[in-house]
């Protein structure tokens, strides 16, 4: 991880006319050897790098931490956060709650049949229900305990794993 204090003495390498030095230590080589041969773009942009370097820093450190798998703050990423749209059961009319309430059986019937683990295209195939519909009821079953959200070990595929099948 980079630290600011260390891009800022670097910076003072102007003074030694060594321009750039801080650009080249957070990983913007071509315009850190552009700042070196311009003379830091004639002194002006070495002094606009002052009120630039803190945001440099972070987001040469942002860089490094995601390529070891880690989010901005550190934590490790156990898996790919992916946005999805949630339907609220409540709000759905008797007749789709009725249709839902089957899909969850034929998933669970499904589930069952295969050790309690079951992937978002085996749900398909079982149900005859479009990717979008299994998903959101796997999901609402994951949300309201019932299952658990994992990965196959020699795939990757995202399976839903139901504990008491």
């Amino acid at each position: 991880m980079n630290n600011i204090g260390t891009a800022y003495v670097l910076w003072l390498g102007c003074l030694l006319q060594l321009h750039g030095l801080h650009r080249l230590y957070n990983g913007k080589i071509f315009t850190g050897l552009l700042w070196m041969f311009s003379f830091g773009l004639f002194g002006i942009g070495q002094l606009v790098d002052l009120l630039l370097i803190p945001n440099m820093v972070q987001e040469h450190n942002d860089k490094l931490r995601s390529s070891q798998g880690l989010l901005p703050s550190g934590v490790p990423q156990d898996q790919a956060v992916i946005e999805r749209v949630v339907i609220q059961e409540d709000l759905l009319p008797p007749v789709v709650q009725s249709q839902t309430n089957q899909l969850t059986v034929k998933l669970l019937r499904a589930a069952e049949a295969r050790g309690g683990k079951l992937s978002v295209t085996q749900g398909v195939m079982e149900t005859g229900a479009s990717f979008a519909e299994v998903e959101n009821v796997l999901l609402s079953i994951v949300r309201a305990g019932y299952a658990d959200i994992g990965n196959h070990p020699e795939t990757g595929v995202v399976l839903y794993e139901f504990k008491e099948l």
